[in-house]
């Protein structure tokens, strides 16, 4: 009656060994260490490993060992204060070259890494760092989108012979004069169909006027679009600083949280996550008087007024050759006839080709770089915390063109660190709109050392708690309970480390929680089995009777809790998440192992006792 075939025991024992051996690198533990990877993107190489152990040396820093793995050097430590000492010591020597991170390695052995055993990933508030909650710029998105159609529809309607008297950018909207109602109708009948996304109305204010706004669903689009981008350029950008297990996710409308894990300097993650730089290549106008338009204001038609470095003006064409987000690669070196510091450049094929047909119908000619930065300057008057939105853009380089070329070539003009931070930000894209950090946070790697005391001491004591009274009250099917109790925390862990779930201080709240409920399955059979019992059912009848009438009121109250874990994580944040996650995973386990787990233990004593009389329960 109360009987398992070998394959079930099998398959419990099988996945009892896998739980155990997936759990196993979460007992070694991590090891703090300081990651230094190559700011080009270039692996690290013997010659790294070689130099950093020299200076770290000469430093009385020296780690416990150096390691490559995947292309990155890790110089591992004893403690964090070692750790810490060592990064500012490397950041000090090695200079932009080379990006210097906090992590914290495994310390798994190598027969389990072969396997694919890795311990659990640890959160921000378990791990220490910092913590950023950026706000993106609306309102410079669609400042610059005004712009751009102010000079798209005037070119359109030139192209189109179409005569216009004026044509200006008037707070959110572009407003164009026409000499007559003709020109109006033509105009109107023209841009409708050429610029879909905008809305074409006379203006009550004007006659023969039009003017263009933009329609709600392209608002909402390039809202969206924004933020996506924001999106996927701070995580290149993230990944650029070498941070393991970064989190870069969005929050409500307008809003990024930024989470960087292991990362205590603050200030080199707000240099790289708020900038929005960016170069455009652009031919210089010819037999034009730079300093003539400067101090008259009259900027020829067809060029732009610009400033050099040095604070020289520059006329420069209006038609862009090229940018900074029609590049694919970018990296920092030095130009090897001067030595100075250069950005090495590669664009795509749409801007090779352009360029290439510039410069061969141009040479001879000169040709600018222009940098351009958006950026949220912060001063502070009387106490108050001001932000001021500003652009900077100026000329820094300008070169004639010896001969044609395309595809790759360099930018020099910068200073080294600039050309450093400029390659990085040319390669992970540039942001579509500046971002205002409006929250900040750091956590030591001391509060999350004693996060994850705490939450081990909670989850100690919950748990010896429920071994406890389960084996007081329940006898001998309480330490049934017992057991499974402890598979079900194996397999908790074991899924943890396999899927490599961040793990966070309210995931640990999540286990302490699940421990509690894990055992409510075997208290509603244990106590149908009572109830068999005392209905004057034989041993073997109750147990049957138990597990089978009790399965429906498991099911029901399980299923509704994964119902609620699997929403927290459809509509929740980061923390929430974490909760939902071991949540989720306890409640498939603890069904597991108190309908299974404590089954295949009671048969196995029982289940041959053909004459049993009596039960410890």
């Amino acid at each position: 009656m109360n009987r398992y075939p070998l394959w079930k025991y099998l398959l419990l024992l099988f996945v009892l060994a896998a739980g155990v051996l997936y759990a196993l690198p979460n007992l070694y533990g991590e090891q703090p260490a300081v990651q230094v990877s190559n700011a080009g993107g270039d692996a690290a190489t013997q010659a790294l490993v070689q130099r950093v152990r020299s200076t770290l040396t000469d430093a009385d820093a020296a780690p416990e060992d150096i390691t490559l793995e995947e292309g990155r050097l890790l110089a591992l430590y004893k403690s964090t204060e070692a750790q810490l000492r060592a990064a500012g010591v490397l950041k000090r020597q090695l200079g932009n070259d080379y990006t210097v991170a906090l992590n914290l390695a495994p310390s798994t052995p190598d027969w389990l890494r072969a396997v694919g055993a890795e311990p659990m990933a640890l959160g921000l508030d378990l791990r220490g760092g910092v913590h950023f909650l950026l706000e993106v710029d609306m309102e410079t998105v669609f400042n610059e989108t005004y712009d751009r159609y102010a000079r798209d529809i005037p070119r359109f309607l030139r192209d189109e012979s179409i005569r216009y008297s004026r044509a200006s950018r008037e707070g959110d909207s572009v407003r164009l004069q026409f000499p007559n109602a003709q020109g109006l109708n033509e105009a109107q009948d023209a841009l409708g169909g050429e610029f879909d996304v905008l809305r074409f109305n006379e203006a009550p204010d004007a006659d023969n006027t039009l003017v263009a706004t933009l329609t709600e669903t392209e608002q909402q689009r390039i809202t969206d679009f924004a933020l996506q981008q924001n999106l996927t350029t701070l995580r290149n950008r993230v990944n650029e600083l070498g941070v393991a297990e970064p989190l870069v996710q969005r929050q409500g409308e307008s809003r990024i949280v930024v989470e960087l894990p292991g990362v205590q300097d603050t200030a080199e993650a707000k240099r790289l996550l708020g900038k929005t730089a960016t170069l455009e290549y652009r031919l210089v106008a010819q037999g034009q008087d730079a300093q003539a338009a400067e101090r008259s204001g009259n900027v020829p038609a067809g060029t732009e007024l610009y400033k050099t470095r040095d604070g020289r003006p520059i006329l420069l064409e209006q038609d862009v050759i090229a940018s900074g987000d029609q590049l694919v690669d970018a990296s920092s070196g030095f130009d090897q006839q001067s030595g100075s510091p250069a950005v090495f450049v590669t664009l795509d094929g749409q801007a090779a080709s352009k360029m290439f047909d510039t410069t061969s119908a141009h040479v001879g000619d000169p040709m600018a770089v222009l940098f351009i930065e958006n950026r949220i300057d912060t001063r502070y008057e009387n106490g108050e915390e001001i932000r001021e939105r500003k652009k900077v853009e100026e000329v820094i380089s300008v070169a004639n063109i010896r001969s044609a070329f395309g595809k790759r070539f360099q930018t020099t003009g910068l200073e080294r660190g600039e050309a450093h931070d400029l390659a990085l930000l040319l390669r992970a894209g540039a942001l579509a709109a500046p971002v205002n950090i409006v929250e900040e946070r750091t956590i030591g790697p001391s509060l999350g050392a004693d996060n994850i005391a705490q939450g081990r001491l909670a989850v100690i004591v919950g748990f010896v708690l429920v071994i406890a009274f389960m084996a007081i009250y329940y006898r001998g099917f309480g330490l049934f309970a017992n057991a499974a109790l402890l598979m079900n925390l194996v397999l908790i862990v074991a899924l943890l480390s396999l899927l490599q779930a961040t793990l966070t201080l309210p995931g640990i709240a999540g286990i302490v929680l699940t421990v509690g409920m894990a055992v409510d399955a075997n208290v509603l059979i244990f106590e149908r089995i009572r109830e068999e019992l005392g209905a004057g059912n034989t041993p073997q009848s109750a147990i049957k009777s138990g597990y089978d009438k009790a399965f429906s009121s498991i099911a029901d109250a399980n299923v509704t809790t994964l119902i609620a874990a699997i929403v927290l994580f459809g509509f929740g944040t980061g923390p929430i998440k974490g909760f939902a996650v071991t949540l989720s995973l306890g409640i498939i386990t603890s069904m597991f192992t108190a309908i299974v787990g404590t089954r295949a233990i009671a048969n196995l004593v029982y289940g041959r006792k053909r004459r049993l009389q009596k039960l410890s329960i």
